[in-house]
């Protein structure tokens, strides 16, 4: 559901926002502090760092109750997460790149034991050649991993999301792990303004949380990640995928909660300018705010220009996207991640798959852009929209995948 079409329902008054000029690494870690999770573990890594070096100071300061674990290594941070999640503790990590990678063995076992961990990511590049800068390699590599992905496109959203991610994570009907990402650099160390919820109001809407089976319950003994024979374990991770379904209508119902409660609503993608758009873009991240400009420029221009952005990757919001573009002349998906051998890169992956099997046919192109960090300016995306004029006009899309601002 788009934001605006939830706003015009009317809202009782939200709460008084205390504004702030933040880094989008210093909000999630002031999100952090207003969640108080029990156990932190985690192992530094550019450009997540500033994350947990200041949620580290609200520990040494007395401000939370963590236990803040130094971990060796990001295998050992995810492993933490997983015993103390395990336990009953609300847990959280911070991660990038090579980090997130080195987690991967225990994401699965996050998601498979089913624990409500969440995990703050800052984009970066995967290596090799070394790269410290943005694009979404690290968190799509994680896709199918069982993890439930946001997508944050500012720092007042990352912020937002940073709170939202903890109910999501622990709902009943859910019950999985929760990977929320912002951009490198362009939102982790870009300092905008921030409405920050109070803390009694942030505190409140994330709750306590109440393991249902913890480890650590004497009186209930449970058994946590026996060896499960063919038996049972394809109905166990049958029993994931319906839990990561039911994660759609959590997210977006904690996004309308959310709303309420600071006049900021969120769903799992949100439309821009697009009901009456010949041509749209689809894509995710902080390039989506790059994105609105540019249609505002051509809408000014009298070309009717619009934008889909997913908020939500996983679960993927299907039925939204097909929705959206239904009847569009041509629409652009752009790509920050490589899917090396693939007919199309991840995004354009889903939104081909959801088109398809709902039987709707929409010319799509797909362009990988910004990968090890060059950033798309508001002229590439100008070309792109271009690129689909014309292809609108002949019918035909051309390239299958192109790759924006590429030198020859």
């Amino acid at each position: 559901m788009a934001v605006a079409a939830v706003k015009a329902r009317g809202s009782p008054r939200p709460a008084e926002g205390i504004a702030a000029s933040l880094s989008g690494s210093l909000a999630v870690a002031e999100a952090m502090r207003q969640t108080n999770p029990d156990v932190v573990a985690a192992y530094p890594i550019t450009p997540s760092t500033i994350m947990v070096e200041k949620f580290s100071e609200f520990v040494a300061n007395g401000q939370v109750d963590t236990e803040f674990v130094a971990v060796e290594s990001e295998h050992s941070a995810m492993s933490a997460c997983i015993g103390a999640a395990a336990a009953g503790a609300r847990a959280q990590t911070v991660t990038s790149s090579q980090g997130l990678a080195y987690m991967w063995e225990a994401l699965y076992v996050a998601s498979g034991t089913r624990l409500p961990i969440v995990l703050h990511c800052a984009n970066r590049t995967l290596s090799a050649p070394i790269n410290i800068h943005c694009d979404h390699s690290d968190t799509m590599g994680a896709r199918d991993s069982g993890w439930v992905q946001l997508y944050a496109e500012n720092t007042q959203e990352a912020y937002d999301n940073a709170l939202m991610a903890v109910r999501i994570a622990e709902h009943p009907e859910v019950m999985l792990p929760v990977l929320h990402s912002q951009d490198g650099y362009t939102i982790t160390h870009s300092v905008e303004r921030v409405e920050l919820l109070p803390d009694d109001v942030a505190r409140q809407f994330v709750g306590e949380y109440r393991p249902r089976y913890p480890l650590l319950d004497l009186k209930a003994p449970v058994t946590v990640g026996p060896i499960v024979s063919p038996t049972y374990y394809f109905e166990m991770k049958r029993q994931a995928v319906e839990a990561m379904e039911r994660a759609a209508e959590v997210i977006h119902n904690i996004g309308q909660e959310f709303g309420r409660m600071s006049g900021r609503y969120y769903g799992l993608s949100e439309e821009y300018r697009l009901e009456d758009a010949e041509v749209a873009l689809v894509l995710l991240g902080a390039t989506v705010g790059t994105a609105r400009v540019v249609v505002d420029q051509l809408r000014s221009q009298g070309m009717r220009a619009g934008l889909l952005k997913v908020r939500s990757f996983r679960p993927f919001p299907g039925d939204e996207v097909v929705q959206a573009l239904a009847g569009k002349a041509a629409v652009a998906v752009l790509d920050r991640s490589l899917a090396y051998g693939a007919a199309g890169n991840p995004l354009f992956q889903d939104v081909c798959s959801a088109l398809y099997v709902r039987g709707m046919h929409v010319p799509l192109v797909n362009y990988v852009y910004g990968i090890g960090g060059r950033e798309a300016m508001p002229n590439d995306l100008l070309q792109v929209f271009k690129e689909l004029y014309r292809a609108a006009d002949s019918g035909q899309a051309g390239p299958a995948v192109r790759y924006l601002a590429l030198r020859e």
